[in-house]
C-alpha cells in the first residue's frame, strides 16, 4: 500500500522557502489532497519599471516576475498560478508586460485583489482566467498621467492617448466590462478630488464586469483547483 503522506520539508527547503517569500513574494504550494502544484505570486506596492523607486517604497519588480512565471510555464510540477494584488499601480509599460505574461499562460491563473489594485494595476487584475476582489477590496481606473509637467505638443499627448488605448483595450478583452463603458468610468469627473476616473468597491467591480467574482482566499483555491482538474480532464479526452 502506498503513503500519500507528504514528507515535512527539511530545514534548508523551509530556509529557502523563506527566502523566497521574502525576495520575490513567490512560494511553490503542494496540496496534499488534490496533488496539484500551485505557485503563489504576490503583486505588491508599486510595480517598478526600468527606474527603480525609493528604497522606502514597497515595489514589485518586473524582472522577478517575468522569468518567475516563464518558470511557472515550464515546470512540470506547477499545474496553477494563483495571483494576489494590493498595488497602487506604478509603471504602465512593466505593469502591461506582467499582464500580457499572465494572460498568455497556458497554466490556469487565479487572481485575488486584496486593499487594492489601482491604476495599472486592473490589466493585472483581469489578465487571469478568473479574477476575485475581496468585499473591502477597491479598484480605480483612470486616464494614463503624465509625470506633472505640463504636455508641451500635441506628440507627447497623442503618445498618451494610444497607451490609455491600450491597456483599455486589454481590459476589455480580459473581462466583461465594454471598452466605451470603461472609458466613461475613467473620465468621471465627478468621483475623484482633483482628477478624474472611479474607484471601485468589491461588488461595484463585479456589477460593472471587471472582475469575475467577490471573494477570499479559500475561494481562489477552490477556484483554481477547478480549472486545474478541467484541464486535467480535457488534457485525458484528447
Amino acid at each position: 500500500m502506498m503513503d500519500n503522506k507528504k514528507e515535512t520539508p527539511s530545514k534548508e527547503e523551509r530556509q529557502k522557502e523563506n527566502e523566497e517569500i521574502r525576495e520575490m513574494g513567490t512560494v511553490e504550494i503542494e496540496d496534499g489532497k488534490t496533488g496539484h502544484g500551485i505557485q503563489l505570486l504576490t503583486i505588491i506596492g508599486e510595480i517598478e519599471g526600468h527606474e527603480a523607486v525609493s528604497g522606502n517604497t514597497k515595489a514589485t519588480k518586473y524582472e522577478h516576475l517575468l522569468p518567475r512565471l516563464a518558470q511557472a510555464e515550464e515546470d512540470e510540477n506547477t499545474e496553477g498560478i494563483l495571483i494576489l494584488l494590493n498595488t497602487l499601480g506604478g509603471d504602465v509599460e512593466a505593469g502591461l508586460a506582467i499582464a500580457e505574461m499572465i494572460a498568455s499562460l497556458s497554466k490556469p491563473t487565479v487572481s485575488l485583489v486584496l486593499g487594492g489594485s489601482h491604476s495599472i494595476g486592473g490589466p493585472l487584475a483581469v489578465s487571469a482566467d478568473y479574477s476575485f476582489i475581496v468585499p473591502t477590496g477597491t479598484m480605480i481606473v483612470h486616464p494614463v498621467r503624465s509625470t506633472g509637467m505640463f504636455i508641451g505638443v500635441i506628440q507627447s499627448y497623442r503618445n498618451m492617448e494610444k497607451t490609455q488605448d491600450r491597456i483599455a483595450k486589454f481590459i476589455a478583452s480580459h473581462s466583461k466590462i465594454s471598452q466605451e463603458r470603461l472609458l466613461e468610468l475613467m473620465l468621471d469627473s465627478t468621483q475623484l478630488v482633483k482628477d478624474v476616473g472611479t474607484m471601485l468597491e468589491g461588488e461595484e467591480a463585479v456589477k460593472e464586469g471587471l472582475i469575475d467574482e467577490v471573494g477570499g482566499i479559500s475561494q481562489a483555491f477552490k477556484k483554481l483547483h477547478e480549472l486545474i482538474d478541467r484541464q486535467r480532464e480535457d488534457r485525458i479526452k484528447k
